[in-house]
């Protein structure tokens, strides 16, 4: 494994070298500054470690740089929480504060070149699932690159983006690419659950804990356990329940509505919110503990509007799918009805496309879909 060493204090960079020169399966090359170590890295290297406080270049604009080419560890000795997220929404997995054990770097090399490895040892085209995805777009790759990151650990995720920009997709692909993979992925909307009923549904019921309870009911936590659950719209949660929530995060166990036993739970997290929850805070409507507890990892998802590459895209998939669903010929859209696609803000983002176009599909009366039949100027 060719590594590169990127650090400004001649000291630290002189002692990594030496303390990496005892394992022989490792090249190092180290750089004492970033400008010059972009002179240098090619495709030969595979993971730069990186100080962030340097001359000439700071370290985050560095790995920017470097635009994912390379596995990046960063070490530094005044690290802060925004400079930790930065670098997390760059890909950055391994952040390690200075002065740190020589092991610890050692070790997260290790998992580095294990990752690697499996990467390397699967097809391409295998290696990762994209199930869901419509489109493809250089601000959707943006997002999917820190997904595919954070998907091989079990740090909880928060999906930020107005409704409609495809989270439950981005959970179920989080999901899919990580080592729960096998086990069960539940997904559970807040806002469709009445307030009164969450409890019951999050940790499930022992028979007679309540007037209808005519007989046992395991919760979401237990039927997610080993794998991950979903929970969307978690800005609606009532605040009574954010408490009982955060224990269960925090303790990893829940109890059922009328019991005294508590029950072990192994799951991953992911939540999703189209609300400011840093509004929700100040007005005392969403507990901080459990905001902080649930966002170790924001991922944003942009609009539609920024993702334009996709439209056509996911229009022409949706065209097919409703053709075949509803028995048509296979339908066209002309170059008129496509410009008014591309050209179109699409407020409610794909979910809102995804309508448009089975419309359009069912209310065409020619094979080639119009701009007329997409009905958008009714939209504006």
């Amino acid at each position: 494994m060719k590594i590169a060493i990127v650090e400004d204090d001649i000291n630290m960079r002189k002692s990594l070298e030496i303390a990496m020169s005892d394992f022989e399966e490792f090249e190092v090359i180290t750089f004492k500054n970033p400008v010059d170590a972009l002179k240098k890295l090619d495709d030969s290297f595979e993971l730069v470690i990186t100080d962030i406080n340097m001359p000439k270049m700071d370290g985050i604009e560095f790995v920017k740089e470097l635009n994912g080419r390379y596995e990046v560890i960063i070490m530094t000795g005044n690290a802060t929480l925004t400079r930790a997220i930065e670098s997390i929404h760059l890909g950055v997995k391994d952040f390690l504060l200075k002065p740190f054990d020589v092991d610890d770097l050692i070790g997260a090399i290790k998992r580095e070149d294990k990752i690697l490895k499996v990467q390397k040892s699967v097809p391409k085209t295998k290696k990762k699932t994209s199930s869901g995805f419509l489109g493809r777009s250089e601000a959707l790759e943006k997002v999917l690159r820190i997904a595919d990151k954070a998907s091989r650990t079990d740090a909880s995720i928060l999906l930020l983006g107005q409704s409609g920009v495809g989270k439950e997709v981005f959970a179920s692909y989080i999901h899919q690419n990580s080592p729960r993979a096998k086990k069960p992925f539940i997904a559970l909307n807040m806002a469709a659950i009445p307030d009164n009923l969450i409890e019951s549904e999050l940790f499930g019921f022992e028979k007679g804990a309540f007037t209808d309870a005519s007989e046992a009911k395991a919760g979401q936590f237990e039927l997610a356990n080993g794998g991950t659950l979903f929970l969307d719209e978690i800005g609606e949660m009532p605040y009574g329940v954010q408490a009982k929530l955060l224990r269960a995060l925090q303790e990893k166990e829940v109890r059922r509505l009328g019991s005294s036993k508590s029950i072990k739970i192994d799951i991953r997290v992911v939540s999703a919110t189209n609300a400011n929850l840093n509004e929700k805070i100040e007005n005392g409507e969403f507990r901080e503990d459990l905001y902080y507890r649930l966002n170790t990892i924001p991922l944003l998802i942009p609009p539609l509007k920024e993702r334009k590459d996709e439209i056509l895209e996911i229009a022409e998939a949706t065209c097919k799918s409703n053709c075949e669903k509803y028995g048509f010929e296979l339908k066209i859209f002309s170059t008129e009805a496509k410009s008014e696609l591309l050209d179109y803000n699409w407020p409610g983002n794909i979910r809102e496309l995804i309508s448009v176009v089975e419309r359009a599909v069912i209310l065409s009366e020619t094979q080639e879909i119009q701009k007329d039949d997409l009905f958008l100027d009714a939209r504006r």
